[in-house]
């Protein structure tokens, strides 16, 4: 009987055996569930809320999000699995179902009376060997110019895990390219300088990539262009509308001449404001009919300034997002002015093309055609919700595998080929190791396997029999092999341009062998409630 009852009568407790086996039992539920969900031929699933919205799925991030998961040991593997995602972007199904496998492994020897402690101490020395086994398969990355198909084919392996074939192919190209346009050699790319904008509209074959920034507002004048070409872009942050002043003040007149002077002051310091636009409009576009001009404001701008402005022939947006303050000067270029003094041509952006789209009662703002664009636009298009969630998801996860590999400076093999090759390489490990922590080890080598048997069962293929084949071919060849998934053959995943990225798989061997150790460690399970605490508590 566990000593925690004699403190509290009302504690639940598990112990020993029956402690392990909830654990385990709780990883297998949870791997159970997501293993169908691995690899390009993996099913959705469908999650609905308590309100009744439908969410269809294959992402192994989204589902633990989004599950209400109550088991506390499935929990703790759920968080965990989401901050694979946090950290890396991808892997969060992977190391769930590794998790669930090293536990199953380790229970077969736990349970013929091997102590849990040396299983998790064959468990650090098989973690150790698998890191050295994925620094051996490192394939690097060309650089100077940076090698573009690889990137490709990285974002594709991604992305065909998570959407359809044709949605996939068709993202890998926008997102490739819209990573390139903003990197620069020996900086970071930062992901927030990429807008993913969704539009309810036609299809997902219509989503592109626009080299410069889509604003969710229009022009707020009817007389103001709705297109413009060749044009230069003032970036500020002035108020161009009457404000009340920070100060209560109030101000006493004796008569209308009185009342009407300090309406028409008050006037003049906005008309002044805008003057001194429409002068800098002036002096930079002339007479020339081919020059624009646009204004884009995160504050205010009343309707007297926009008539003014209107009549000029200048687009204004105003209450603009502060995001989108930031990212305009970077696609455009020029600077975000917080003053109108010492307005110079300097100051201003430039666009080719600058034009509204009208989708019902929304508007969008296009500003296309920068020279030297460092923030673009990912436009989603698609006719449900539901598809734009999987794209936006999908969409996410290419752009982190894309910044993964060139940060990392180099890819790993996929289709499971990292698993077969590390399984290969700890049964001859094991051997050079002493004593049952070799039981470990096995264990741990077996447990890899379930990536390869997932992605071979999901595709309709026999599992034991596709892990033989594998197993066979690389033994002859000495050569990486993956699972082919339309005919469940041994295959080269270079050949084919299948590319995992390294930081995912080396933060997944480190993850679960860490919480799968913790796990089986567990000898004790209590429930104690802080009732007991309080006197008289019933």
């Amino acid at each position: 009987m566990s000593a925690i009852t004699t403190l509290n009568p009302k504690a639940e407790s598990a112990r020993q055996a029956q402690a392990l086996a909830i654990n385990i039992s709780a990883a297998r539920g949870l791997a159970e569930m997501l293993k169908t969900n691995l690899g390009p031929k993996g099913t959705m699933k469908m999650l609905v809320s308590g309100a009744g919205e439908i969410k269809i799925t294959k992402d192994g991030n989204t589902l633990l999000h989004e599950m209400q998961v109550q088991h506390p040991t499935a929990s703790l593997i759920a968080r965990a699995a989401t901050a694979q995602d946090d950290i890396t972007g991808d892997g969060t199904t992977s190391i769930v179902l590794l998790i669930g496998e090293l536990l199953k492994q380790a229970d077969l020897y736990i349970s013929e009376g091997l102590h849990p402690r040396i299983v998790a101490e064959g468990f650090e020395l098989a973690k150790k060997e698998s890191l050295n086994v994925l620094d051996k398969l490192k394939i690097p990355l060309k650089t100077n110019p940076i090698d573009r198909e690889i990137l490709v084919q990285i974002a594709r392996t991604s992305l065909r895990t998570k959407l359809t074939l044709e949605n996939a192919d068709l993202l890998t190209e926008i997102v490739v390219d819209a990573l390139l346009t903003l990197h620069e050699d020996g900086k970071p790319i930062d992901l927030n300088m990429v807008e993913i904008m969704e539009m309810m509209h036609r299809t997902e074959s219509d989503s592109r990539l626009v080299r410069g920034i889509v604003m969710d507002h229009g022009g707020r004048h009817p007389s103001m262009p709705k297109a413009l070409k060749n044009a230069y872009i003032l970036t500020c942050n002035v108020s161009l509308e009457y404000e009340k002043t920070e100060v209560n003040a109030g101000f006493f007149y004796k008569n209308a001449e009185e009342r009407d002077r300090l309406v028409s002051s008050e006037r003049k310091f906005i008309d002044d404001r805008v003057q001194k636009i429409l002068d800098l409009k002036k002096k930079v576009c002339g007479d020339d009919k081919t020059k624009h001009f646009v204004v884009i404001n995160q504050k205010g701008i009343d309707p007297f300034s926009l008539d003014a402005l209107a009549k000029e022939g200048i687009l204004a947006l105003r209450r603009a997002k502060r995001r989108n303050m930031e990212r305009l000067t970077l696609a455009c270029g020029g600077e975000a002015m917080n003053s109108l003094e010492d307005l110079t041509k300097d100051c201003l952006g430039y666009a080719e093309d600058v034009y509204e789209h009208v989708l019902g009662e929304e508007k969008f703002t296009f500003v296309e055609g920068c020279k030297n664009p460092k923030s673009v636009t990912i436009l989603l298009k698609g006719s449900t919700k539901y598809i734009m969630n999987q794209l936006k998801d999908g969409v996410r996860d290419g752009l982190r595998s894309v910044v993964n590999a060139i940060e990392d400076g180099c890819v790993i093999p996929g289709a499971g080929a990292l698993e077969i090759v590390t399984h290969q390489a700890l049964t001859q490990y094991k051997e050079q190791v002493k004593g049952r922590a070799r039981l470990g080890i096995q264990a741990f080598a077996e447990a890899l396997l379930i990536i390869p048997k997932a992605v071979a069962q999901n595709a309709g293929h026999d599992q034991q029999d596709t892990i033989v084949k594998l197993q066979h071919e690389y033994a002859n060849s000495k050569m990486p092999v993956g699972v082919d998934v339309t005919s469940g053959e041994p295959m080269d995943p270079k050949s084919a341009g299948i590319y995992d990225n390294y930081r995912v798989k080396k933060q997944l061997i480190h993850s679960s062998t860490s919480i799968a150790t913790n796990l089986i460690l567990v000898d004790e399970i209590l429930r104690a409630g802080l009732s007991s605490l309080r006197p008289g508590a019933q």
